[in-house]
């Protein structure tokens, strides 16, 4: 037991609950991220390039919107909008 009467065990298994909290009232919720870097080297920008966009690119992956989405090349990016186009575009196979 501590000075205060609380003992050891209960003080820290009450901070780890609470410490859990926000994880467990926010699972569906997500952290956009962008990786700033490679959209430089790969010169993305957030508007289509003639009839060339992400969302007609083979390295697209389709979000949970769809208004975002992420990139096979720019990995950690949660932010690639489906109307951007970089230097990497490679058409679609038609499905």
């Amino acid at each position: 037991m501590n000075e205060n009467g609380m003992p050891r065990r209960r003080f820290l298994a009450t901070g780890t609950v609470l410490a859990m909290i926000p994880l467990i009232c926010a699972p569906g919720l997500s952290v956009a991220a962008t990786n700033a870097s490679l959209r430089t080297s790969l010169k993305y920008q957030g508007k289509p390039e003639g009839d060339k966009s992400c969302a007609n690119c083979a390295q697209f992956v389709a979000g949970p919107t769809k208004d975002l989405g992420g990139c096979k090349i720019i990995p950690g990016d949660t932010e690639i909008s489906p109307q951007g186009y970089c230097i990497a575009w490679t058409k679609k196979a038609p499905q």
